[in-house]
Order: C-alpha cells, then structure tokens, then sequence
C-alpha cells in the first residue's frame, strides 16, 4: 500500500533557523518521514519575494538544506530539494494565477502585513501571488497532507480552493490536501516579547533561538529571558506569559509534560528553572550544529544530494505537469 504523501517547505531567509522553526516544522518533518512518503523543499522562489543578495541567497540555501538534514531528514527516505531545481514550481504557479481572483488574492493576510511592512510601493507582484506559488508547490507533488503553523492556514485553504477549481473546470487532476497541525507547539514566542510569536522578521536578536547558535549565547539568551511577577513557576499564560513560554520550550525538548515540570520546579524559583531550560536547549542543538558544519564543510557532497533529491521531485514534477498542460489545452512538444 503507497505511503500517503506530504509537502512541505522552509525558506533561506537567515543564516540558522530558530527554535520555532524547529519545533514548529523540522522536528514534525523528521517523525513524518517514518510514515509518509516525504517531500521537504528550501523554498528559494518564496526567499525573492523581499529584495534579497544574491551571494546571501545562495549561502543561506545551502545553510538551510544543511541544517534539514543534520536535524535527521534521511535523503534515502525523504526527498530534500531546492525549489528553483524544479522549473515545473513556475510553471503551475503562473497557470494557477490564471485560475485565481484578484480579490481572492487580495485577502491573503501576509501580504497584507507585509506590504504594511516594507511599504507598499515596496511590495512586488510576487509577494502578492506567493500564496499561488505556494498552492503550486503543494499541489505539483499530489500531496496529501501539508504541516502548517496556524499562521499558515489560510494559506493552505487557498491552495485546496485552486485545487478544487482546477479539478471542477478541467477534470479531476489535483489531490485536495489536508492540514497536518501540531498544537502543542503553535505557540513558541520571543523571550523578550512573549506576547509576539518567534520570528526572524519581527523579534529582535536576543529574543530568538538559532538553532546554529554556541551554547553560551544560548544559556545567555534563556536565562535573560523576561520572566514574570512572583518567583513561582506555574503554567498561566495571561499573568505569566514568560514562564509559560519557557515550560512550554522545555517539555517540548525534553518530553516531561508541563504540570511534571510545574511539580518539579515548585518552591525553587525562577534561576534553577531557567538553568535547566537553558540546558535543554543546547542539548538539543549542539548535535544539529555540528552535523550541519560538517555538511557545510563539503559543499560538493551537499551539493550532489540535493540535485538527487531534486531528480526525484522532477520525476513527480513532470508527470503533474503533463497532465495539467494536457488539460489545460497546450499542445504537446515533441
């Protein structure tokens, strides 16, 4: 019986992911390669949506494949990719452009908030057609379940409307895919600003977790983390939004579910807590660093396997898009 198939994608835009990266995404990729038949792509097309340096682009490309496949993505059984290697992306993106309202588009909410960002006459087309693009990765691959963040929700509904669009106008092509969400980890915020979710864009440095980051920048980074009035370590997250934050980073990475942590840490305040989170979080990441540059410290090898991985995807790639053309009314090349 075929493994059901998953997609997903991350984009080079920094040079280490961070801790919501990780535990929102990479982590779930890993598990998910076990039961699904995998596809995990650095999203390069999306990178270019904002002005961004070419040297950098590259650097940060490599960087992030490394980083996925020193966080355990096996390439014998997961396919790992780079977006650009498939022209096919571009291809569907500009047919399911075609299929799309300007409305419809218009509603996306990440364009909203950042064009408010760079301003608007800064904000490209292809900021404003990402969520197409995006459809387009999804629905090249027949993928069965996409894993999201819930900010990415909206984004996946879009793609399920083209896909059904597509099907009903020009016959049944598409798999509709369905989310796959972890909640438990929805909600990982920056420790200066527990309010705001992590986030390269918007949180300041010593808010984030890199993943690539030396441990004592990290125990650094934890143990001046904004707490909370009081000295207890409770689970509540409207008057200790800083503590619930670092319980949930904690058993995240560990494993102990919250209340064990609550009971563990009773009556010994905030320093010993903290300590202690900071720990699991180079623990973690001190394996993954350390794969990741010795894979950087042979570009070629690194290299080789993500053009593998991208033959793979082409393979899935072309044989979506000979029917999509078909339908569509392309005549064939011979």
């Amino acid at each position: 019986m075929a493994r059901p198939r998953v997609l997903s994608g991350i984009q080079p835009t920094a040079d280490s992911f961070h801790l919501g990266n990780y535990l929102g995404a990479v982590r779930q990729w890993v598990t998910l390669q076990e039961t699904h038949d995998a596809f995990y792509c650095v999203v390069d097309l999306h990178a270019i949506t904002v002005q961004t340096e070419p040297a950098a682009l590259r650097r940060r490309s490599r960087v992030a494949a490394a980083q996925l496949l020193a966080a355990g993505l096996d390439p014998e059984r997961a396919t790992v990719f780079v977006q650009s290697h498939v022209r096919e992306h571009s291809e569907l993106a500009w047919i399911l452009n075609c299929q799309t309202g300007m409305g419809e588009a218009a509603r996306m909410t990440q364009f909203k908030d950042k064009s408010a960002k760079y301003g608007e006459s800064a904000a490209s087309v292809g900021l404003f057609t990402y969520p197409i693009l995006q459809a387009a990765d999804i629905l090249l691959y027949q993928a069965n379940s996409v894993p999201v963040g819930a900010d990415q929700k909206q984004h996946l509904e879009l793609t399920r409307d083209l896909g059904q669009r597509f099907n009903h106008r020009f016959g049944d092509t598409f798999t509709i895919p369905e989310p796959y969400i972890l909640k438990e980890v929805e909600k990982i915020t920056d420790l200066q600003d527990p309010s705001a979710k992590m986030s390269k864009s918007s949180s300041s440095p010593a808010g984030i977790l890199d993943v690539l980051e030396q441990p004592g920048p990290l125990r650094k980074k934890v143990m001046r983390a904004v707490t909370d009035t009081g000295s207890e370590v409770l689970f509540d997250e409207e008057n200790k939004p800083g503590i619930s934050n670092l319980l949930r980073i904690q058993s995240a990475l560990t494993g102990v579910p919250i209340p064990d942590l609550v009971a563990r840490y009773e009556g010994q305040g905030y320093g010993t807590f903290k300590k202690d989170v900071a720990e699991a979080v180079v623990e973690a990441f001190t394996p993954i660093r350390e794969r990741t540059e010795k894979l950087l410290g042979d570009e070629a090898e690194l290299d080789k396997l993500l053009a593998a991985g991208a033959e793979r995807a082409r393979a899935v790639a072309r044989r979506t898009m000979a029917e999509v053309r078909d339908r569509v009314g392309f005549l064939p090349t011979l």
